[in-house]
């Protein structure tokens, strides 16, 4: 919890401060507690299994309805992300003639259509190189 009210505070400064966004970023990046929560996002994952593209696909689908603000994109994703992995896993365990489908494979079928859509449209409005 404290890695990701650190990640917050430098994306918050990050908003605020456009053209100093790596001294921003470097302002709530201390290494140990990077380190700390690099270990454990990677405990998550292996005891939860791998859901794909939440944390790329969810922000993205939000900032046309939220904005790109930090303030209200964060909280937004969050919300937006957890009500995501709620219906998938409601899916994944209501399918006919199946016991149950791994939530990774429903948020990769559903995410990585979503994720070309995204990119086509970046792509047609010259953001993607």
């Amino acid at each position: 919890v404290y890695g990701l009210a650190a990640d917050v505070r430098a994306a918050i400064a990050a908003t605020e401060a456009p053209l100093h966004r790596a001294r921003a970023a470097m302002a709530g990046a201390d290494t140990l507690v990077s380190i700390v929560h690099w270990g454990l996002t990677g405990a998550a994952v292996a005891i939860g299994g791998n859901i794909g593209f939440v944390g790329l696909v969810v922000p993205h689908a939000l900032r046309p309805f939220v904005g790109t603000e930090h303030r209200q994109l964060i909280p937004a994703a969050l919300v937006g992300g957890a009500t995501f992995l709620v219906w998938a896993d409601v899916l994944a365990r209501s399918l006919p003639g199946v016991s149950q489908i791994p939530l990774g494979v429903v948020t990769g079928l559903i995410g990585a259509p979503v994720f070309l859509v995204l990119l086509a449209r970046s792509y047609r409005a010259g953001e993607v190189l």
